[in-house]
């Protein structure tokens, strides 16, 4: 049986290294640079999105070093991604918000992705 969840880790540690195709200086600066319009009262980091945080917290760890919460966080980013990149109901219009939602969690859309999407 633990065979069968590392398998499952391995695959999803994979993707979300696949799919998360910014660096976490990069991630970093968009989140901060996003919320720069706003008054951060304190950490400023307290106002990025929950699972950017989360993106940039799993980006800073080693595979060995990863909770459960880390492998369901990059589930989560990999399940967004992957949503708003198969999603052919947007218009123009929406097009940079899906941009801006891809670039939260780490994934550039202009950058090539090796898997292909």
């Amino acid at each position: 049986m633990a065979e069968n969840s590392d398998l499952i880790f391995d695959l999803v540690w994979q993707e979300f290294h696949e799919i998360v195709n910014m660096t976490s200086d990069e991630l970093r600066a968009f989140l901060l640079a996003s919320g720069s319009g706003e008054v951060f009262p304190g950490d400023p980091e307290s106002q990025m999105p929950e699972l950017g945080r989360q993106v940039l917290r799993v980006l800073g760890k080693r595979k060995v070093d990863l909770t459960q919460d880390d492998i369901e966080t990059m589930q989560r980013a990999i399940d967004r991604v992957e949503d708003a990149l198969t999603d052919s109901s947007f218009d123009a219009e929406d097009d940079d918000d899906r941009r801006r939602a891809l670039l939260e969690v780490g994934h550039n859309p202009l950058r090539s992705s090796r898997m292909g999407i």
